[in-house]
């Protein structure tokens, strides 16, 4: 069985002076402050929420 693609997600900009939506997809995302990193799986959900704060983010495939 193949594994899983993972996503290596990044916040490089402040939460600051976003929408309440943005916000809460970042924290959903487990991203809290500038630099926080996390590994997440490459599913449609994830990207969704990614979209909606790609402005913010960096995203790396693993």
């Amino acid at each position: 069985m193949a594994e899983a693609k993972k996503l290596k997600i990044t916040l490089v900009r402040s939460l600051n002076r976003c929408l309440p939506s943005q916000v809460k997809n970042a924290k959903a995302l487990g991203l809290g402050k500038i630099s926080s990193t996390v590994i997440a799986d490459d599913t449609p959900s994830v990207r969704g929420m990614i979209r909606v704060v790609a402005h913010l983010v960096k995203v790396e495939e693993m």
